[in-house]
């Protein structure tokens, strides 16, 4: 009796401790399962088994290949697409862009997925002058609904998956989850589309002075013949309302057109002049048909291996009263420059002529030691990082897609066990510099797989102290009289309300021998409990706690803890009952 009330009170105190936030959930995991191995309540083989269980170690190898489709620039363009404009319906746009998150998710891991997606969606809505907490909250939802659709589309699943296997029962199938997550996911992303969106609060980022007052770069573009927007005005082009970006002047056959009406046309060979912020002049350069760099070195780039700096010419430099294009640029610094600040002048003329002065600031793209080889030189006062890029050669993201498809198709058909598939994808991916070494152990969320892994042991310790029978008879006995049904809604209602306060993956370990318990207690079979459980555990709407991509949204999209109430409760509920009416429907 002793063993069942101190794993109680050890599993209270974790609970406790992870609500309060006072230090790392992975410290405070491996602290509880390091105290049920010293109580004795787990030897050390138990408490540490968690550390080489196939779904932990298929979650880290996820990570980097989630990292590695982010050399797809189709990734980005797809979903700036997706999102559209401000002539794009509202819902439909939501639809659009959900369904696409959604559906990326149920394929790969959904942290690294919104991780990426965050800072797309807040370049998108700065643009548009669009709230970002309209659409950051979802996104969340969006990658957690799609994760409930297959085997690999969170690591909650891959948790159970893993667990399962040590007691001999299997596993999940890749798409044993999808007769019961799909119909979830699109009845869920229909009604926020539809209704739900409007429950969500629009916060504007704070904008401060400095911002404000960043340097204003002026940047030259030339027209090529793949621009989509040929023949069409200013306005219908979109080159009116960009956001950080201003035209103001175009160049034609040598005559200069200033100011720029909304209703001036764009022809090939035309060059048109912007002044605006470092980053906004970084994003226009990558719009097909606007060429600032004729550079083919440049154009199908590797952010491994370049970056971009902001560099001020000074009085001793060779480069003053040369023109760029005199001074040789690319070949002496193994770079371009991209825009030119001058202070208190706006620049109007083809880059290539400016005659450099001393104090410009050059907007340059350059080879990563460009900063250590000139930093001490006399050609520039001062040299610093500008923004942070991502860009990866056309090849290495098709072969990203390629390698992703080829495992979804190795682990569904069984061809390979999970865990290889996903570890020979990410293998090939880093052996062919789709993602090189140092990304892809950044690319790993060490922390989640401390906790998935510590969970392991602290699930063992509920079995072997009888708490989990415990619990199991304790749902039966308030549940049962509403019948079988009444006892899977009663599993989902513990396991969904315990992600209000710790991780979905904790979450999934500890409730594992608890539903194998009830398993064993109603003859109804395993599977409905294990979809219960996995479903369950991913039902994390109502708080920023309990997921990890909600936690990621909450900063970013300044959002409150009613916001996630607000709409995350009435979520949760909802899928409860259509979690509850499915199993029902299909098993009982």
């Amino acid at each position: 009796m002793f063993e069942l009330y101190f794993t109680g009170f050890v599993l209270l105190c974790m609970i406790i401790l992870l609500a309060s936030e006072i230090t790392e959930p992975a410290f405070i995991v491996f602290g509880a399962l390091i105290t049920l191995t010293l109580s004795g309540i787990i030897n050390i083989d138990e408490a540490f088994k968690g550390f080489s269980n196939h779904g932990m170690l298929t979650v880290g190898f996820l990570y980097i290949i989630s990292a590695g489709l982010q050399s797809s620039g189709l990734f980005i363009r797809t979903i700036y697409r997706l999102l559209g404009d401000k002539k794009n319906g509202t819902t439909k746009r939501y639809l659009r862009f959900l369904f696409s998150v959604a559906g990326l998710s149920a394929f790969l891991n959904n942290t690294p997925i919104v991780a990426s997606l965050i800072p797309i969606v807040k370049k998108w809505a700065k643009k548009y002058d669009i709230s970002p907490s309209k659409y950051l909250l979802p996104l969340s939802y969006a990658a957690i609904l799609g994760g409930m659709c297959t085997l690999i589309g969170t690591s909650t699943n891959l948790v159970v998956h893993g667990l399962m296997q040590e007691q001999g029962l299997g596993g999940l199938g890749f798409f044993e989850i999808t007769k019961v997550g799909l119909p979830v996911a699109v009845i869920m992303i229909f009604l926020l589309s539809t209704i739900g969106h409007y429950l969500l609060p629009e916060r504007r980022e704070v904008v401060t002075k400095l911002e404000d007052n960043y340097r204003k770069y002026v940047a030259e573009v030339k027209v090529k013949e793949n621009y989509p927007h040929l023949g069409e005005t200013v306005e219908e082009a979109d080159l009116r309302g960009l956001k950080g970006l201003f035209l103001f002047q175009i160049t034609r056959n040598g005559k200069k057109i200033s100011p720029v009406g909304p209703d001036e046309k764009i022809y090939k060979r035309d060059r048109l002049f912007f002044t605006g912020k470092v980053d906004t002049i970084y994003e226009l350069q990558k719009t097909r048909g606007l060429s600032v760099t004729e550079d083919l070195k440049f154009e199908d780039m590797d952010s491994d291996d370049v970056n971009t700096y902001e560099a001020v010419v000074s009085r001793t430099s060779p480069l003053v009263g040369m023109t760029v294009r005199e001074s040789n640029f690319r070949e002496r610094y193994n770079g371009v420059i991209l825009a030119i600040h001058r202070a208190g002048h706006r620049i109007d003329q083809k880059v290539g002529d400016i005659v450099l002065q001393p104090s410009d600031t050059l907007f340059i793209l350059a080879e990563k030691d460009f900063e250590e080889i000139w930093s001490n030189s006399q050609e520039f006062n001062l040299i610093s990082s500008s923004i942070d890029i991502y860009e990866k050669p056309k090849w290495k993201g098709d072969l990203a897609l390629f390698l992703l498809f080829l495992m979804i198709i190795l682990a569904a058909t069984g061809t390979l066990p999970i865990l290889l598939a996903a570890a020979l994808t990410a293998m090939v991916m880093v052996a062919t510099d789709v993602i090189n070494f140092k990304i892809a152990q950044k690319a790993i969320n060490w922390e989640v797989l401390a906790i998935i892994a510590s969970s392991f042991g602290i699930a063992q310790g509920l079995t072997n102290s009888g708490f989990a029978d415990f619990v199991a008879n304790g749902i039966v006995d308030i549940f049962s009289v509403f019948g079988d049904v009444g006892i899977i809604a009663g599993l989902f209602l513990a396991i969904s309300s315990f992600t209000w306060v710790i991780t979905n993956n904790a979450v999934a370990a500890i409730m594992f021998p608890v539903t194998m318990a009830l398993a064993q207690t109603v003859d109804i079979g395993t599977e409905p409990f294990i979809l219960t459980l996995v479903l369950g555990a991913s039902t994390c709407f109502a708080t920023p706690i309990g997921y990890q991509t909600n936690t990621m949204v909450y900063g970013t999209g300044n959002y409150k803890i009613k916001d996630f109430i607000k709409i995350g409760l009435p979520m949760n509920i909802s899928v409860a009952i259509i979690v509850t009416a499915l199993i029902n429907f299909l098993y009982l």
